[in-house]
Order: structure tokens, then C-alpha cells, then sequence
């Protein structure tokens, strides 16, 4: 019999997909907005002590420091329960989505350029500007994240530790996992020391490597 392509055959996510993946677009916003309100915090807090880069604690005693890190706790809650209604990697992606929200952190004394809806707390609250490049990466973020969650393939039903057991020791992950380990030495003993504070990609690999096995 004739079966019909898999986006004709589509009727859209589940209940618990959907309620997994508004909880992890919440979580995003949540833990994005509380580095800029706990950067907000910092800034007040070092305008009148010490700044906790050099050493100091006023920052225990801000408010705003604190309605941040309530803020993270809330949307760390929020991503831990998504992954109670919808599959990894349906989740795992949006959390890109939080980097979005706090980019710009870092101050540039280079030429500004235009701020764009993507880092719009970053812009109103902390007056930051994004750099040409992070506003593209910004737009990889997007793209890649709503890519994978469009095309995700259903998630296995996992029945015992046993089954993880023989999934993890079987010998096409047993290669991958070696080679990630030893591509991810190699990059941090003989690359970054030489090449790290030129090239971004370095830092970027070992980053985006590891992750593709601790996450």
C-alpha cells in the first residue's frame, strides 16, 4: 500500500511536546533575562563598592543581584521539567534561544552598530550594541534551533538502565565518544595555548564537541 510522505501525513506535536517546548522557550527568556538583570545588579552594586572582579561582595547586598539569580533558578525549574513532557532534542536547542536574549554583554569600543529585536533587553537595559557578527550569530541561533525542532525524528522509548547500558557500550558510539575526547585534548593541549586568543573556532569546537556528549 502506498504511504504517504511523512509532512503530508503530519497533524502537528503532541499535547506534551507542546507543553515541553513552551517550557523550554520560558526557561530561555527566564535564564537569558536574569544575566541582565544580575549584570544590572553588578553594575550598581560596583558603583558604589568594590566590583566583584575585583574582589568584592557588595553585590550580595543588591536587590537586583537577587531578583536575577531567583530569576535563573526559575527558568533552570522550568528546563528541567520540559524534559518530563517532551524529548531532548526537541528541548536541548532552545536553550541556544536564552544566548540571544543576554548577547551583547561584553562592551565594544568598536564601531556600534544598530541593535536588533534579538538582543533587545541587552539594548534597552544595558544600552550594549551587537556586532555585525553577533547578529549573525544570533540569526544562526534561530535558524538552527527552529531547524532541529521542526525535523526532529520521535524520541525511543527507553524501558530500563539496561537498555542505556547496551545503547552507550554499542561499538558506533564507543567510536564516537573516543574520538570527540581525543580531538577535544588535542584542541585544548596543542591548539588553544598557541592559537586560542586568535581563533575563536578553537574554543568554539571544544565547546560544541563536549556538549555533544554531556548535554
Amino acid at each position: 500500500v502506498f504511504a504517504p510522505p511523512s509532512w503530508i501525513s503530519y497533524h502537528g506535536m503532541s499535547s506534551d511536546n507542546v507543553k515541553g517546548l513552551i517550557l523550554a522557550l520560558s526557561s530561555s527568556i527566564f535564564i537569558g533575562t536574569s544575566f541582565i538583570v544580575k549584570k544590572k545588579g553588578l553594575k550598581k552594586a560596583g558603583a558604589s563598592g568594590i566590583r566583584a572582579g575585583n574582589g568584592g561582595y557588595s553585590y550580595l547586598l543588591e536587590p537586583l543581584w537577587w531578583m536575577g539569580m531567583t530569576t535563573m533558578l526559575i527558568g533552570e525549574a522550568a528546563n528541567f521539567a520540559a524534559y518530563a513532557f517532551a524529548p531532548a532534542i526537541l528541548v536541548t536547542p532552545l536553550g541556544a534561544l536564552s544566548i540571544i536574549i543576554r548577547h551583547g554583554f561584553e562592551e565594544k569600543k568598536k564601531k556600534n552598530v544598530s541593535s536588533t529585536v534579538i538582543a533587545v533587553l541587552a539594548h534597552v537595559i544595558l544600552q550594549e550594541r551587537l556586532h555585525i557578527f553577533g547578529v549573525l550569530g544570533c540569526a544562526l541561533c534561530v535558524v538552527g534551533s527552529t531547524t532541529i525542532v521542526l525535523h526532529a525524528p520521535p524520541e525511543r522509548q527507553i524501558e530500563s538502565v539496561t537498555e542505556v547500558w547496551d545503547l552507550a557500550t554499542e561499538p558506533g558510539f564507543l567510536l564516537y565518544a573516543f574520538l570527540v575526547i581525543v580531538i577535544t585534548l588535542v584542541l585544548i593541549f596543542r591548539y588553544i595555548p598557541q592559537y586560542g586568543q586568535t581563533h575563536i573556532m578553537c574554543y568554539i569546537s571544544v565547546c560544541s564537541l563536549v556538549g555533544s556528549l554531556s548535554v
